[in-house]
């Protein structure tokens, strides 16, 4: 959870970037980047943890700390992007962004049933906020794979360091 809390921060200060860059452009490509640097701050967070257990993790260990890091990161960013929603955003805010999906999914030639269940679906922030959680649980589960392989390959002995006497 302490893990968690430090990668829900850091997520708190990356979506401040989002928030801004709507009066700011610059910003959300600030944003963008920090994005990417999740999955480092992951690996680097789990490299740690890794440590502090002793130096050896398996490969779902590894990924169960990914998943639960990712899960209180959610928990704690969740809480920005209620406020954001509800008292931030303008009042309209979300239906231009459902218009403005319902337009582009028509222009992809999407089903009508699919377009016709989005549009009668009422997105409220509190919607909103709990499928943010489930994104960011899905992203957890998807990008703690490769970190876990990573952090838990068995470490190799370099034998050309090895002298013979």
């Amino acid at each position: 959870m302490s893990y968690g809390l430090g990668m829900g921060i850091f997520w708190v200060i990356k979506y401040l970037f989002f928030v801004f860059g709507y009066s700011t452009p610059s910003l959300v490509f600030i944003y963008q980047i920090l994005c990417f640097a999740v999955p480092v701050i992951a690996y680097q967070m789990t490299k740690h943890y890794r440590q502090t257990i002793g130096g050896f993790i398996s490969f779902s260990h590894a990924w169960r700390f990914g998943l639960m890091l990712y899960f209180f990161a959610a928990l704690i960013v969740s809480v920005e992007h209620y406020v954001f929603y509800q008292y931030i955003a303008p009042p309209d805010f979300l239906n231009n962004m459902i218009n403005q999906a319902v337009t582009a999914l028509k222009e992809a030639n999407m089903d009508s049933e699919v377009i016709n269940s989005i549009n009668q679906t009422n997105f409220t922030p509190i919607h909103m906020t709990i499928q943010g959680i489930f994104n960011n649980i899905f992203y957890g589960i998807i990008l703690s794979i490769p970190v876990a392989a990573l952090i838990s390959r068995k470490k190799t002995i370099n034998t050309s360091t090895i002298i013979d006497k």
